[in-house]
């Protein structure tokens, strides 16, 4: 995000104890000032392990003698900086109950002379990942539904197979997901584990949420990485922001959407993926004044990258506290 908007001059020291675990590694942050000058924010990353009581894996064998269990915490490492909690975007307003409000408020009325405001929040993910290298390519693997034919000796009438497509250009790459029928799977087409698989990492979307405005709204204009979920580019050290340079100030000639127009090759090539995370926030009085934190996520998990599952010799929580 370009610092003169919201997460470079706006970020804030974190504090141990209640930002972060007392015991968390602190890391200093720097962003470019209005006149061009470099500036520094001390402790504006926290980085430490959480184990939140989830299950990484498990097994049972309840048929053996014994009832055998074996149970993997999960351990997740966490970089913070900030979370979506704070004090509520409000206008003031002549209205001090709701039915008093005829005409459009744009938004709740969250206390009396009080309008908390319907907007939206959109997160631009830059991941140039090198799977084992720098030549990758985007697959996309079509989860399809295939019918069974008449005569045949199964009494299934379908089954569904997994049919891969990559993507060759950029405009093969402009992807709304949503629909849980396609998995997006980053591979390096020239590296493949012993039985024959190509080495890839997976993106498994959270929750989504797609513009609302049309596109030609000068607000959209400026933010049209958010017209889909993943965008796909050959890596290019000057395209850093897909917003664009200047966000608050800029006309939307200079963003993802318009360096996309080339429709370059990435096929087997040193790529970048963009990947949209949103929120719309319809307010509720209970985020007024301040508003709880509102969570959202994606994940990126081995495909094929191992020849087996990593992580089965993991210790148990208990042996890793007795050391």
């Amino acid at each position: 995000m370009p610092a003169e908007f919201g997460v470079g001059i706006c970020a804030v020291p974190l504090q141990p104890s209640t930002d972060c675990p007392p015991d968390a590694v602190f890391l200093d942050g720097y962003y470019t000032t209005r006149d061009g000058t470099p500036a520094k924010t001390s402790n504006v990353f926290c980085v430490f392990e959480r184990y939140a009581g989830d299950i990484m894996w498990r097994h049972s064998e309840t048929i053996l003698p014994g009832d055998t269990v074996e149970v993997r915490p999960d351990v997740t490492l966490v970089v913070r900086m900030t979370s979506l909690s704070g004090i509520l975007a409000v206008k003031a307003s002549a209205y001090t109950h709701k039915d008093q409000i005829q005409e459009e408020a744009y938004g709740t009325i969250v206390a009396e002379n009080t309008i908390g405001t319907c907007h939206s929040h959109f997160l631009s993910f830059h991941l140039d990942l090198d799977i084992d290298g720098d030549a990758n390519s985007l697959k996309k693997a079509h989860l399809q539904t295939v019918g069974v034919m008449n005569g045949s000796s199964s009494p299934r009438k379908s089954y569904w197979t997994v049919v891969d497509e990559v993507a060759k250009t950029e405009s093969d790459a402009k992807i709304r997901l949503g629909s849980g029928a396609t998995e997006i799977i980053v591979v390096n087409p020239n590296k493949r584990t012993k039985v024959g698989n190509n080495i890839g990492y997976r993106l498994i979307p959270g929750p989504l949420a797609g513009p609302l405005l049309v596109e030609h709204d000068p607000e959209q204009i400026r933010g049209a990485f958010s017209n889909y979920d993943l965008w796909v580019t050959p890596y290019n050290k000057s395209e850093k922001w897909a917003a664009g340079p200047y966000i608050d100030r800029a006309r939307g000639d200079d963003t993802i959407a318009k360096w996309t127009l080339r429709n370059r090759k990435i096929e087997n090539k040193d790529i970048v993926l963009w990947y949209t995370l949103g929120f719309h926030h319809a307010p509720q009085q209970e985020d007024f004044p301040i508003m709880p934190t509102l969570s959202g996520s994606f994940e990126l998990r081995p495909s094929n990258f191992f020849d087996r599952n990593p992580v089965l010799k993991v210790k148990t929580l208990k042996s890793v506290k007795m050391g």
